[in-house]
């Protein structure tokens, strides 16, 4: 099945709510075309967010892949037992994290109904 299909901006027009459906599958993209050439493409929100995110990581780190395979061969080696810890980076830095009692999440028992005073 082909991920991407070419179509008339005039044709996209007559089938815009379900290219729009279309589109929400993993991938699936349209390109538009006015005289024969493309014009514009479309896709989902949520996969044009993920790529501007994947350009802004490439940008933040270039050499990622580099990093991704010394730190395999550090964890095969046990190399990895000296990296930095979070807790001595926490010290170094002075940053004291909350180690309170307080806890969130879900009730597991109902909580008791309030009735309203009049």
């Amino acid at each position: 099945m082909d991920r991407n299909t070419t179509i008339s901006i005039s044709e996209g027009r007559k089938r815009i709510f379900e290219i729009a459906e279309e589109v929400q599958k993993p991938g699936k993209q349209y390109t538009l075309t006015e005289n024969g050439r493309p014009k514009m493409a479309v896709m989902s929100v949520e996969e044009r967010d993920s790529m501007l995110e994947t350009l802004e990581v490439m940008r933040i780190f270039p050499h990622l892949d580099k990093t991704i395979i010394q730190v395999k061969k550090d964890i095969q080696t046990g190399n990895y037992k000296n990296y930095t810890t979070l807790e001595q980076l926490e010290k170094k830095y002075g940053i004291v994290a909350d180690k309170g009692k307080k806890h969130y999440g879900v009730r597991t028992r109902p909580s008791r109904k309030r009735r309203k005073s009049s």
